[in-house]
């Protein structure tokens, strides 16, 4: 079967002043296309992690190697099926405040998602989607429309996010640390619905993150990078508790924890880490 999404080999590098600085050398992951996956890319800042999510998005090139969404090539994509690729592959970014225009309503990015739909914003139809897809990330619209970003926790700026994507009914999900600037109590919700998303309707999710509790609690396959490469991959427990190669080992025992008999667990707890 083909895969639903395959990056191949894929980098990276930007040229500024004569120079060329390599982002990302070479990664490759695939999101089958017979089940929902959700992938965990971690490693410290500047491994290449996000930039590999924005080639995922097709919001940068890859200058080596490829992106495939349901085997074809991003880059050289007719414009139907880019347009679909856009719809299908959504983000969610690390930064909720930075998201949302202060000038507009928290509505105007379910407007323009709408916009896409083909749907009239003012219609019934799109009222009960919208209000569908916030109780889907536990807001309630009265709470949350018609008020302006600042007037929001990050918690709920970064739920709204979610909910937007899935308006699109998209088929990947692609979350840059999603829960790095929220509250640790919030961050549980968070990474509860996304396994949600996961396991009731079928989205695939690239979770990007720095943390390795986070990406053992909720992964299926857990990805190290490092220096614009993948250095191991596997079952996240795996991983963890016997990593192979010395940056994963770094990682591991750099995790903190108040408690020195704590074991990793790759349950999500009810009460923060």
């Amino acid at each position: 079967m083909t895969a639903l999404m395959e990056i191949r080999d894929a980098g990276r590098t930007f040229n500024a002043g004569g120079k060329s600085v390599t982002a990302v050398k070479s990664m490759s992951l695939v999101f089958p296309g017979d089940s929902p996956r959700l992938i965990t890319l971690a490693g410290e800042s500047g491994c290449g992690k996000s930039t590999l999510a924005l080639m995922a998005l097709g919001f940068l090139a890859p200058t080596s190697g490829q992106v495939l969404f349901e085997g074809q090539d991003i880059a050289t994509m007719a414009d139907r099926h880019r347009r679909q690729f856009r719809r299908s592959v959504q983000a969610v970014f690390q930064n909720p405040f930075e998201v949302f225009n202060p000038f507009y309503r928290v509505d105007h990015t379910f407007h323009l998602a709408l916009r896409q739909l083909g749907m009239d914003r003012r219609s019934s139809e799109a009222r009960q989607a919208v209000e569908g897809v916030l109780a889907r990330v536990r807001l309630d619209p009265q709470r949350v429309l018609g008020r302006y970003a600042h007037q929001l926790s990050g918690g709920q700026l970064q739920r709204i996010q979610i909910a937007r994507a899935l308006l699109l009914k998209p088929r990947v999900l692609v979350a840059d640390e999603p829960v790095s600037m929220i509250d640790a109590s919030l961050r549980i919700l968070v990474l509860r619905q996304l396994v949600e998303i996961k396991e009731q309707l079928g989205v695939s999710i690239l979770y990007i993150t720095h943390d390795l509790s986070t990406a053992l609690q909720i992964s299926d396959e857990l990805l190290i990078a490092l220096n614009g490469e993948i250095v191991e991959r596997g079952d996240p427990l795996e991983v963890v508790t016997r990593p192979r190669h010395p940056y994963t080992g770094m990682l591991v025992r750099s995790v903190p924890s108040s408690d020195p008999n704590d074991r990793w667990t790759s349950e999500i707890p009810d009460t923060p880490r």
